[in-house]
């Protein structure tokens, strides 16, 4: 308990001195420590209104979005606004080519009209609490890590149950500063959510791949949702009797636009920052996973992006595809090339030095932290060939949708394979993987699958070591001598994973015997082999050096906090709500190159291109930019703005992020990251880092004027 308070006590006295503005992802509690900075810099509210468990706060009107993106409340009827990009896995379902809504777009005319989407959910956050004590119970500096772990991973599963019994909500503790500090998070969760509107593609994702993670951008990255609850204003399943939720707090909407030094604060869902790894881990991340990773991922999409241009079915099933594989694979680009233009390692290195420096000066510290360092090296040459073949395994093998899809028969065969099992066990199995057989081949090709295949299974040949090639996969290498065009051609003509009418007439009447023979099957078997070694060779070892990794970066950071006088000291993002505050800022991309903090609609027609996708222009929108027909969503000047830039401090999670003036007006919903900047999980630059953001009166011109979706806007509060 005592180190505790030490700790706390600790963070509140330097964090002032040491952070940059515009660093940071802040939980709201922490508030309190930045919001003297914040106001000086712009911000009109105080603490309690941002965030407050008595009262309603601007918090209330914030929404983790389907677990992986950020919502925002903008009407007093659950009306509520996200990007395009987390909307999009909605809007292909509901796409057809007979209703092709990523294309046309979709405009929902009434309620009833807005459409359900199973398994969708938002999730609000009704409180946080500091649990540390709690969780640190029986905890001991004596203990193993892996006694240390049970300790404390019985004393969340108890603080959980009992919130969940005393409040009603969903509980999850989550860890702060690698394990140093814990919270409790009670959390609200609605799942009738329905989608009300979105911008065809060729608005929504304006510039596509290529675009993505660049500046200048002019991208109307945006779509519109409602959640809806049950008549007492509680979550509820979907029913036609439910009604739009009436929320505790949403944002009114600015019409004033943006100046270069604005205040700017983000309020979102971040998932994953490492700002504190070793010049280990980093070097490991940037130098050798991520050139791995983006070479598979560019494998994939070279071949469905060629798919998707010559057949409009294609295009519609595998958009979401295309766009989950391509997000990943220029952000790791951008990121390495960040940490190398940076010298992320080598300063890293030097202060690491610097620290074991401080360490040896004292008998205690030297006892404690002189051997950490040392100690995570030697942990990450162990990890780096099992990481490696992990990445083989999950980009190579599961990169292949049929060998993927395979694999998720594994429980159901095995169910056959269980002496005594009886065929009305496996007629009731059969039934519950129905609905994911007919979802998968919705959203398939096989001939795009098969080249796919071929790339992969050719690249993991030549590359992945021989130590950790599964055996089926090694005893085909060995007949195929390289042919591997012609081993995917048998194995797409040969396996049943591959053909829908086969598999779901297996299923209509599942025998014992013919289930079990579907372990035999080669996409099974490869399926399951590359499983194999995932499991048993690979696992076991990353997971006993992550749980070493995880002890040096504890007490890593617990020395860096006492030793550092430089270094901003807020917790790494872990998908939790966080507020990151900056401002509107242009910045230096290269030398001699500089980028203003703002696009307007002229870009649009800058980049129009006809014969690419990507740039399409909207023959409507083309007239109304044409035409100037711009209303009361124009800039002072008369022109109209698109997406702006500021220093706020974002990762992945944060799309959808509502982006406030100093007032807790809705100015802008944050979308993306300049390339230069993507090294920001990693490492901050305030002079690089930038984050991108739609203007919000592009958002609500494309609804009213274009789309003609008034009825949307007058539910909104528009302030000027």
């Amino acid at each position: 308990m005592k180190k505790i308070i030490v700790l706390t006590l600790l963070f509140l006295n330097i964090l002032p001195l040491l952070l940059k503005a515009g660093e940071g992802m802040w939980p709201p509690v922490l508030l309190s420590q930045r919001i003297s900075e914040m106001q000086k810099l712009g911000l009109k509210l105080s603490a309690e209104e941002i965030y407050s468990i008595n009262n309603s706060s601007l918090k209330d009107a914030i929404v983790q979005f389907g677990g992986g993106c950020t919502g925002v409340l903008v009407s007093d009827n659950g009306l509520l606004l996200t990007n395009h990009h987390c909307g999009s896995g909605s809007i292909q379902r509901h796409s057809s080519l007979e209703h092709d809504y990523l294309r046309t777009g979709f405009w929902a005319g009434s309620l009833a009209e807005e459409l359900p989407n199973p398994g969708l959910t938002v999730t609000f956050l009704v409180r946080m609490d500091d649990v540390s004590a709690r969780v640190l119970e029986g905890v001991t500096a004596d203990m193993t890590e892996k006694d240390r772990g049970d300790i404390i991973k019985k004393n969340i599963e108890k603080i959980e149950k009992e919130a969940v019994k005393v409040t009603g909500y969903e509980a999850k503790v989550k860890p702060f500063y690698y394990g140093n500090q814990y919270y409790l998070y009670l959390n609200e969760v609605f799942k009738d959510i329905r989608l009300v509107g979105a911008p065809p593609s060729s608005i929504g994702s304006f510039g596509g791949d290529t675009d993505n993670w660049v500046w200048p951008r002019h991208t109307g990255d945006f779509s519109v949702f409602r959640i809806y609850s049950s008549k007492d204003n509680k979550p509820a399943e979907y029913s036609r009797d439910n009604v739009p939720y009436r929320p505790k707090k949403y944002l009114s909407v600015s019409l004033r636009g943006v100046q270069k030094g604005d205040f700017t604060m983000v309020f979102g869902f971040p998932g994953t920052t490492r700002e504190n790894l070793t010049s280990y881990g980093v070097d490991l991340i940037a130098f050798k996973e991520n050139p791995l990773k983006v070479a598979f991922r560019q494998k994939r999409l070279a071949i469905i992006e060629a798919a998707m241009a010559v057949d409009a079915g294609t295009r519609i099933q595998y958009a979401s595809k295309r766009t989950g594989i391509a997000n990943g694979w220029k952000k790791m680009m951008g990121e390495s090339r960040g940490i190398k233009q940076m010298n992320t390692v080598e300063s890293k290195t030097e202060l690491q030095k610097g620290f074991l420096d401080w360490a040896d000066a004292d008998p205690g510290r030297a006892k404690k932290y002189g051997m950490l360092l040392s100690a995570a090296g030697q942990t990450y040459s162990k990890l780096y060939p099992f990481d490696l073949a992990g990445i083989y395994i999950t980009e190579g093998f599961q990169g292949i949708e049929l060998l993927k899809f395979a694999g998720s028969f594994r429980d159901f065969i095995g169910l056959a394979g269980k002496k005594g099992t009886k065929e009305e066990e496996l007629v009731k199995s059969a039934e519950k993987l129905k609905p994911s057989i007919r979802a998968f081949f919705k959203d398939y090709q096989q001939n795009v699958d098969k080249l796919v295949a071929a790339e992969l299974l050719e690249m993991i040949s030549k590359g992945m070591d021989p130590a950790f090639k599964p055996e089926y996969f090694a005893l085909t290498e060995k007949k195929q001598n390289g042919k591997w065009k012609e081993f995917a051609e048998r194995l797409y003509a040969t396996s049943v994973f591959a053909d829908s009418s086969r598999l779901m007439s297996i299923l209509s009447a599942p025998k014992v015997k013919t289930i079990r023979n579907l372990a035999s099957d080669p996409a099974c078997q490869l399926a399951a082999s590359s499983s194999a070694v995932m499991e048993n060779k690979i696992n076991p070892v990353v997971l006993e050096c992550n749980r070493t990794i995880d002890s040096i970066q504890r007490i890593f950071v617990e020395g860096l906090m006492l030793y550092s006088s430089g270094k901003s000291w807020y917790p790494d993002a872990n998908s939790t709500l966080r507020i990151a505050y900056g401002k509107v800022d242009d910045y230096h991309g290269a030398d001699a190159v500089s980028y203003e903090y703002f696009t307007t609609v002229k870009g649009i027609i800058q980049k129009e291109n006809p014969d690419i996708y990507d740039y399409e222009v909207e023959p409507k929108l083309k007239e109304l930019i044409l035409g100037n027909n711009f209303g009361m969503y124009a800039d002072r000047d008369g022109s109209m703005h698109v997406a702006f830039t500021a220093s706020n401090h974002t990762t992945g999670g944060n799309s959808g992020s509502p982006v406030l003036d100093g007032s807790g007006r809705l100015i802008g919903l944050n979308f993306d990251r300049n390339w230069e900047g993507t090294m920001s999980d990693l490492q901050y630059d305030p002079d690089h880092c930038r984050n991108i953001i739609l203007d919000i009166r592009y958002c609500l011109f494309i609804i009213d004027r274009f789309a003609g979706a008034r009825r949307l806007i007058d539910e909104m509060d528009l302030v000027r």
